[in-house]
């Protein structure tokens, strides 16, 4: 019998904070899970592992031991290590049912974006590689939140919010023109749950809501499975596509329109005063809200140009989101919304019925480092290093045959045009331990696409682009 995994089965890395040999246990388990590796199969011997995985033979050995261990392996004497059957100890072998393949869907791709670890060689993953981010800040402020009183930290939080945090979430938005009292904000676990807080304030069954296509691929399914009909408006390089707006809304007559005003999401394009001044005309005509989703505020710099519809409108039709988790630290799931006084009342009462509070812990950290001054510092150093890398690799990214759709001077994503089914693309990655971030994903149609979502700062890796370039010279042969 031939030996599985002919190719290298991840990209591993020894900056990870994860030890290679977990890394390997992971990423094995996680196919022989998926039923990529099939039961009874053969894993490459000791020596052949650790050669086309650049590792020790001791590294191999403790994983095969640890995967032995969990039940994903056995060992044959003599035979060498083999992919142990993972059905049910009392179920019948005779009709164990064979697991369905995998649907390319959200699921798939958030699924993965947790298996597949370092985040640096994840070139569709929404989020900067660790190793960017200030873990020493986050460490202090943890050290300094726990030599507080230990009631602050075994109680309850407020269910607004930690009063201190925002405090300091007012001055934050009052530097970019939006102005909002304490009371005006109210704090979430993160900007998912944002989303979910007012999808549910404003949706009824049946109800529209509109969003950008593309778009953040996460929330289609949140607000389908509240019965909302999601409609995707075409987005350009300067903001929506008004006149289709327009004609939607007249249409339609949508309940919310949620849309990435800076640093879109997956363009990282950014709208025009033009054009915030035309949205706002329109949910005003037809009478809806926006939900303005600003999850990547911090890494737009303040020299250019930034038109918040918040700043435009000061929380009367428009509500506004954001949070730290792209910039701070994603465990902290630290997010907020900020709305008009009355709104956010009724916003906080829903979030005290679906959790009672967020967590108080989580915002006292966010707090120390914001009110500590450090958080400005490290906004700018973190722009600075997706700067420094953003126009070489779209330079890159031309060279072996990808089309941009626009050409970014901020954020950290690229959308691209690869020519072919990025799906197909995507499964080919994952099989190389790579994950991408096929363009069907980002439409509320899920209809194939030759568009990927690029994250400029997780291609640091040679391995990648040897993976790209192999796959466009492929579509061009």
């Amino acid at each position: 019998m031939t030996s599985t995994l002919a190719m290298p089965l991840a990209l591993l890395s020894r900056d990870a904070g994860e030890s290679l040999i977990d890394q390997i246990v992971r990423s094995v388990a996680a196919r022989i899970d998926d039923r990529v590796l099939r039961s009874g199969s053969r894993m490459p011997s000791i020596r052949r592992f650790a050669a086309s995985h650049a590792v020790s033979p001791f590294t191999v050995v403790a994983a095969y031991d640890k995967l032995v261990a969990r039940g994903y392996l056995e060992s044959r004497r003599g035979a060498g290590f083999f992919i142990r059957d993972r059905a049910p100890i009392n179920a019948p072998r005779a009709v164990a049912a064979e697991a369905p393949p995998q649907q390319m869907d959200v699921v798939w791709l958030v699924r993965n974006m947790f298996r597949q670890l370092p985040y640096q060689h994840m070139p569709g993953a929404g989020v900067l590689p660790t190793d960017w981010l200030d873990g020493g800040a986050i460490a202090n402020a943890l050290r300094n939140v726990s030599r507080q009183h230990p009631a602050t930290l075994l109680n309850y939080g407020q269910p607004q919010g930690f009063l201190p945090l925002r405090q300091q979430l007012q001055h934050k938005l009052a530097a970019i023109d939006i102005g909002a009292t304490p009371e005006q904000f109210v704090t979430t676990v993160g900007v998912t749950q944002a989303l979910d807080l007012v999808a549910r304030e404003f949706l009824r069954p049946g109800d529209t809501i509109f969003v950008d296509d593309p778009a953040w691929f996460l929330m289609f399914g949140s607000f389908t499975a509240l019965g909302a009909k999601v409609i995707g408006i075409p987005r350009q390089a300067d903001g929506p596509d008004i006149a289709r707006l327009a004609e939607m809304a007249a249409l339609h007559k949508p309940k919310l329109y949620v849309i990435n005003s800076i640093l879109h999401n997956p363009t990282s394009t950014s709208i025009s005063a033009a054009k915030a001044f035309q949205v706002l005309r329109i949910a005003e005509e037809h009478d809806f809200t926006v939900v303005e989703d600003d999850i990547y505020c911090d890494l737009h710099p303040g020299a250019q140009p930034a038109v918040r519809l918040a700043a435009l409108d000061q929380l009367k039709r428009v509500i506004y989101l954001s949070g730290f988790s792209k910039t701070m630290a994603a465990n902290l799931r630290v997010g907020y919304i900020a709305a008009a006084p009355e709104l956010a009342q009724r916003l906080a009462d829903r979030k005290m019925l679906q959790t009672l509070t967020s967590s108080d812990i989580g915002e006292r950290v966010a707090y120390n480092i914001l009110s500590e001054g450090l958080y400005r510092k490290h906004a700018e150093r973190m722009r600075g290093r997706i700067d420094a890398v953003r126009d070489r690799t779209m330079r890159q990214m031309e060279r072996i045959g990808l089309r941009l759709a626009s050409q970014p001077s901020a954020g950290m994503f690229v959308w691209a045009d690869t020519g072919r089914d990025t799906n197909v693309m995507a499964e080919r990655a994952m099989a190389e331990g790579m994950l991408l971030a096929p363009g069907s994903l980002f439409s509320p149609s899920q209809l194939p696409s030759t568009f990927m979502r690029l994250n400029v700062a997780a291609m640091q890796d040679p391995a990648v682009w040897r993976f790209l370039e192999r796959e466009m010279l492929s579509k061009s042969s």
